[in-house]
């Protein structure tokens, strides 16, 4: 009797831990605050299609050209299978746009000059990340 009452408890310890583990995992994931760069959204778009691909169009301050920074950034971004996400990335105190189009041309060219990468997932989920425009 003894055995198995030292047991449901070893079993109840390791049950419970798990799921605190489990838990901690949920709630400390990282995100966009954890990146250097002071990444900061400008302007978002996705087209209405509930149906189909979802194209999620996005405009972002960042204060350094830290490439794998913002490949990280566009990798934390939602993405849906068959959709598209494209990243847009302008430096701090420089033109960018305020709003931005699900269709090409997503924003005014003026601001080309200023774009300084481009981070793109398309529908099978693979990744391309360019510098400038």
């Amino acid at each position: 009797m003894i055995k198995g009452f030292k047991l449901k408890y070893l079993v109840l310890i390791v049950l419970v831990a798990g799921i605190i583990w489990m838990l901690k995992d949920s709630f400390f994931q990282p995100g966009v605050k954890d990146l250097s760069g002071n990444f900061e959204e400008i302007a978002f778009n996705r087209n209405e299609n509930n149906t189909g691909p979802v194209n999620r169009i996005y405009a972002v301050s960042v204060a350094d050209t830290l490439f794998k920074e913002m490949i990280a950034y566009g990798n934390l971004q939602p993405h849906t299978k068959y959709g598209t996400t494209k990243v847009y990335f302008f430096r701090n105190r420089t033109l960018s746009p305020k709003s931005i189009n699900v269709t090409e041309p997503h924003f005014n060219l003026r601001y080309n000059a200023d774009c300084i990468g481009v981070y793109t997932k398309n529908g099978m989920s693979e990744i391309s990340f360019a510098k400038g425009l």
